[in-house]
């Protein structure tokens, strides 16, 4: 028999606390999520229908979600997929799961090119083709592609797109970084390699440390391995007027600055993400300091 007292307020609620006890971060957020995905529930009904009956059953799964996220798996494990930008991707243990500060290479590359330019992007170690879709999503006149190392990698991003409806702009092959393109071959070259160093990954958080792929983590032993390979490489395809953006680690903006740099571009820059850490270098417009759209 279902508890009368059991509504999607109070069920949230207690879920939060029990999240928050345990040094979950986000507790709210994070029990939000999982509620939705017991109950069928939008965010708009927990505000607007907040008593209404949660049965037996969807608490009973609600609880088992809740227990996994306590031994720390992330959300986005629990339940298969991830929000990044304005679009819902599948993850699965194959892909690192996209995170907000990624979201600075977005921000780089719509800046660069206006919404109806027709352009071409490669992104290089797609994973989940998160980058890539989110772009292609925003950019009607874009085609891409997408390469990863990864052959499960690339079964989730063709799956995504095929989700999205955006399997006809994009194309996902399986080399490494850009092996087997031409020289000068596209617009805009985007990436977020593998960065932390191989002796920093055990100190990491457990939903990372245990639950990505450490393919997409271990950036070698000072963290640069993937860089060194990329400067060149991203120098070779990209056209002479075209725009790259890489992810970077918070504290590496010097170094792999210099990288760039060194390969022979022109006008390399750090932008800063939301929080204000370093976190992409570019040669490409900063959408901190500059607004207009480029030409």
């Amino acid at each position: 028999m279902n508890d009368p007292a059991q509504t999607l307020v109070t069920t949230w609620k207690a879920a939060q606390a029990r999240l928050k006890t345990a040094g979950i971060d986000s507790p709210a957020i994070d029990a939000r999520l999982l509620l939705e995905a017991a109950t069928g529930a939008g965010r708009v009904d927990i505000l607007t229908d907040p008593y209404r009956a949660v049965s037996d059953d969807q608490k009973a799964v609600l609880d088992g979600y809740v227990e996994r996220r306590l031994k720390r798996e992330p959300v986005s494990r629990i339940l298969g997929r991830k929000a990044f930008w304005k679009i819902m991707l599948n993850v699965t243990p194959d892909v690192l799961s996209p995170r907000p500060d990624t979201e600075t290479l977005l921000d780089i590359a719509l800046l660069a090119f206006e919404p109806h330019r027709a352009f071409s992007v490669i992104d290089l170690g797609t994973g989940s083709g998160a980058i890539l879709l989110a772009i292609l999503a925003e950019r009607a006149g874009a085609t891409g592609v997408g390469t990863d190392v990864s052959s499960e990698a690339l079964a989730v991003a063709k799956e995504n797109a095929a989700n999205l409806d955006l399997e006809g702009r994009a194309v996902f092959l399986r080399t490494e970084w850009a092996a087997g393109f031409g020289d000068h071959s596209f617009d805009l070259v985007v990436s977020n390699p593998p960065y932390i160093p191989s002796d920093d990954i055990p100190g990491l958080d457990p939903e990372v440390r245990e639950h990505d792929p450490i393919l997409a983590l271990d950036g070698g032993p000072d963290g640069l391995t993937a860089y060194r390979e990329l400067a060149p490489e991203i120098r070779r395809i990209l056209k002479p007027d075209g725009i790259f953006a890489v992810e970077i680690g918070w504290d590496q903006a010097a170094a792999v600055r210099s990288l760039f740099v060194e390969a022979g571009f022109e006008g390399v820059r750090v932008v800063k993400d939301l929080g204000d850490r370093n976190r992409v270098v570019t040669n490409g417009p900063d959408p901190r300091t500059n607004p207009i759209p480029k030409g």
